[in-house]
């Protein structure tokens, strides 16, 4: 059995390992206390300390035993955050591709020799216009919006 995937858009790599959801959609046992209301009231008070929709996946899953929020809920974090306004203006991914380029902008300023970096970071930049353009096209981010390496700093500030 040959199973041909796609490679990875800026690597060698040709994997198909991933994680899997569970087939159940109803919440585990250990959640029948949980109401729904109180995990969006959780999700709410730990994007205002500043946390990201994953961020708060990895809370609720280790601290409280919610591995999906969407069993229980019926709706993702990033859905219950933008219900409550509370969504991060740029989406997560492209946010931390920005601050990666941003990190490799301010090395090779630093050590220009670096020429593995500045390819690298060539690479990062055009997978943030991808990905902006993508963003744009299903209006996640503003028509308008355009990446540029020298205001990125202020960004992901």
């Amino acid at each position: 059995n040959t199973h041909s995937t796609m490679g990875r858009m800026h690597s060698r790599g040709k994997g198909i390992s991933k994680s899997c959801l569970p087939y159940k959609k109803t919440p585990p046992s250990w959640l029948k206390q949980v109401t729904p209301q109180s995990v969006i009231d959780q999700i709410c008070k730990l994007a205002k300390k500043g946390l990201t929709p994953s961020q708060i996946g990895n809370v609720l899953r280790d601290s409280h035993g919610i591995g999906q929020v969407n069993t229980i809920t019926g709706s993702k974090i990033l859905r219950i955050l933008k219900a409550n306004g509370l969504a991060p203006e740029i989406p997560e991914d492209m946010y931390y591709l920005i601050k990666k380029a941003v990190a490799i902008r301010k090395h090779t300023a630093k050590n220009t020799k670096d020429k593995d970096a500045s390819f690298r970071l060539i690479l990062i930049e055009s997978r943030i216009h991808r990905l902006a353009r993508y963003y744009r096209r299903t209006k996640q981010v503003a028509p308008t919006w355009k990446y540029s390496g020298a205001t990125a700093a202020a960004v992901v500030a």
